[in-house]
């Protein structure tokens, strides 16, 4: 048990000058861009699902955040909530890019799910009606908050911070990474060690069509870890590509947290969750069948 510890530490402690570097990017984009893109989403009508999956793309969960929000003072529609919710791309892109020799998985991960988060958006609209969700007249009889600077796992954007605070999330956020890394990786070890390869397998239904189903209910728990563990599994060959997207297109983080806090139709709320479950579901399945 002590050599699979340390086996993860060892293969976990490689990624942690890589993350670093990205959370220290995604910070500054936060801080000097997040506030004009949350603008833009919520003065966009008819480009909303597209500009709200290209924005869902960046790897960090604060848009999902925001866009839960601005849903739930209806100032944008269900299909652009929808799009951000499965182009969302947290903690997944940062682990498979500190992976040596994985990062081509990146481009094909955020693109995927791109079209996915633009195609479900706009076909949701459609069904729907995007009038549905525009802002009422008396806005006031929303009793809700407006957005606030949101970043990544919710942390305040607002204000000024000092030279050194620029630091300090991405530190932290590395950490939380770290360890949730090597949880999943030293888990994973533990049950090839033990139950074997080949009976892993099967327990995870590899190849299987209702895998992506189960990694869609994943993806649904609105916890950084939950996209690591997706992403981890997928990189140990634990999941299909396929079974991969699905999970992280149900993977909002934070997002599905806020929504069901501030939409006041609860009703409402648990279709979308089941929408963006039965969406991730029939692309990964989709993915599957193509291409294996």
């Amino acid at each position: 048990m002590r050599e699979l510890f340390l086996d993860a530490l060892s293969d976990s402690a490689a990624m942690i000058p890589f993350l670093l570097l990205i959370y220290f990017l995604v910070e500054l984009f936060e801080r000097r861009l997040g506030g004009k893109i949350t603008h833009t989403l919520e003065k966009t009508a008819k480009a909303g699902p597209a500009l709200g999956a290209t924005f869902g793309c960046i790897p960090q969960c604060g848009f999902s955040v925001v866009a839960s929000a601005l849903y739930a003072r209806q100032l944008i529609t269900k299909g652009t909530l929808l799009a951000v919710f499965l182009a969302t791309s947290d903690e997944a892109i940062p682990v498979i890019l500190s992976q040596p020799g994985k990062d081509r998985f990146v481009v094909a991960v955020l693109m995927t799910k791109l079209v996915i988060g633009v195609v479900a958006g706009y076909a949701i609209d459609l069904v729907v009606g995007s009038l549905s969700r525009r802002k009422p007249e008396h806005d006031h009889q929303i009793p809700v908050e407006a957005p606030h600077d949101a970043g990544c796992c919710n942390h305040d954007l607002s204000g000024t911070i000092g030279r050194w605070q620029w630091l300090t999330h991405p530190l932290i956020h590395t950490a939380k990474i770290f360890l949730f890394i090597i949880a999943v990786t030293f888990t994973i070890n533990a049950l090839i060690a033990f139950v074997g390869e080949e009976n892993l397998g099967r327990v995870l239904l590899k190849q299987h069509l209702l895998q992506p189903f189960l990694a869609a209910l994943i993806g649904l728990i609105p916890n950084c870890a939950a996209s690591v563990a997706i992403a981890e599994l997928f990189l140990k060959g634990g999941l299909s590509y396929g079974s991969a997207i699905a999970g992280l297109c149900s993977s909002a983080g934070l997002g599905i947290l806020v929504l069901l806090k501030e939409n006041q139709d609860r009703r409402d709320s648990i279709q979308i969750l089941l929408l963006l479950v039965a969406i991730s579901t029939v692309a990964g399945i989709a993915i599957q069948l193509l291409y294996g």
